[in-house]
């Protein structure tokens, strides 16, 4: 599959073009509406019952649930997973995709529960009534969400894991993509954040970075021209306002590549960003 192909699906699911278009231009690199028909499944993200599951749902290790926690505009749902038999334990929040809480949002708070944290997977849809099965759908819906009030709703599960009975107080943040940039909304938003990990993240305005009190570990991929646009203005503004913070680029991946259920999975970046990630929550979050 060319680089060409996987950069128009990104295109389309990021909302720079409708489904008529995207399936339009794919046709047109294709070769045809057929070869576009074939390649459409291997271009778009699997759903819940094709995820493949690292952590299965069932983990005789884990604890895991689906709670509710409250914000200004009211209760957020989201997913919760904690290693059995724990005492208290660091929070981390896992801010999914713009494909919403899935079923790999969902292994991968797992993960992160398995190295010993109480992990938080919100649904931003929840006022829409929580996610939707079909991906598209869900992007439309999180394209309309008011970004203040989003932001807010994400900034509350800060607090939410800060006062939580199994929890030690100190919280870090994680997300991807879409999740990535709100990542980087509740550094700036949330002062009592310890550490946060955007992965190929939109970045916040200049002026906003000195709010930032969180150690940053940020990662960008090489092939991702559009968000790594930002990445100057966005480092010179961290430097400035002395913000801790380390950015790796990932040289050969792409936008996405994290995801393993997607096209653009990229596993050698994947892999050294994961141990990366999960060394650097242990040390702001544990030590």
């Amino acid at each position: 599959m060319s680089l060409e192909t996987k950069d128009l699906y990104e295109k389309y699911a990021r909302g720079a073009m409708d489904r008529r278009e995207f399936l339009e231009k794919l046709a047109a690199l294709a070769g045809g509406t057929a070869a576009a028909v074939v390649l459409l499944p291997a271009l778009e993200v699997k759903g819940d019952s094709g995820a493949p599951q690292l952590v299965p749902r069932d983990d005789p290790r884990l604890e895991t649930e689906y709670t509710k926690y409250p914000t200004e505009s009211g209760e957020m749902r989201a997913y919760r997973a904690r290693p059995k038999d724990a005492g208290k334990l660091a929070g981390v929040i896992v801010i999914h995709e713009n494909r919403g809480l899935n079923a790999h949002i969902e292994d991968i708070t797992r993960r992160v529960a398995l190295e010993g944290f109480l992990a938080v997977a919100p649904d931003a849809l929840t006022a829409s009534g929580g996610t939707p099965e079909n991906s598209d759908e869900a992007r439309l819906l999180l394209q309309k969400l008011d970004r203040e009030a989003n932001t807010k709703n994400f900034v509350a599960a800060v607090a939410y894991l800060k006062t939580h009975p199994q929890a030690t107080g100190k919280v870090g943040c994680m997300g991807f993509c879409w999740g990535g940039g709100v990542t980087n909304q509740v550094a700036v938003h949330a002062p009592e954040l310890s550490a946060a990990v955007p992965f190929y993240g939109m970045q916040p305005a200049p002026e906003e970075v000195p709010k930032i009190k969180a150690a940053m570990l940020i990662h960008y991929a090489g092939d991702d021209e559009r968000i790594n646009a930002g990445i100057p203005v966005f480092e010179e503004a961290l430097k400035k306002a002395g913000v801790e913070h380390t950015i790796h680029m990932y040289e050969g991946a792409g936008h996405a590549f994290m995801n393993d259920t997607g096209s653009r999975y990229n596993k050698e970046a994947a892999d050294l960003a994961w141990r990366r990630t999960i060394a650097f929550l242990k040390e702001k979050l544990k030590s």
